[in-house]
């Protein structure tokens, strides 16, 4: 091992803003905030930063020409209860994926753009 992931940091429009979305959606609380940047975790491991940035280019997922930049795959286990949630702070659906049984998964914006799956089974 060369060294040990702290964390991912995501560049936003809003840090604050999206370190509450995220807090909400994985029950991480918020362990720092500032200005321009906020963190959360449960400090067991690699935390979420976000970064500010005031010329922030949201992506524009499937355009490779705006790619996703950050991806988060979280697992539910009830995909209506987790969409209205997500929904309700701000989420856009995007996409579902639900014909193959095997791996079934909707994909929505964060409220900066960034693309995220919400997986499930039946």
């Amino acid at each position: 091992m060369i060294g040990r992931l702290r964390a991912v940091t995501i560049d936003c429009p809003d840090a604050s803003a999206l370190a509450d979305f995220y807090s909400e959606l994985l029950g991480l609380p918020v362990t720092r905030r500032v200005a321009d940047w906020a963190r959360i975790g449960d400090g067991s491991s690699a935390g979420i930063e976000f970064q500010q940035f005031s010329d922030h280019r949201p992506p524009a997922w499937p355009d490779p020409e705006r790619p996703q930049q950050v991806h988060f795959d979280i697992e539910v286990s009830d995909i209506e209860a987790a969409q209205e949630r997500v929904l309700a702070r701000g989420a856009r659906l995007l996409a579902a994926c639900e014909d193959d049984p095997g791996n079934l998964y909707r994909v929505y914006a964060d409220p900066a753009g960034h693309p995220f799956c919400l997986e499930f089974s039946r």
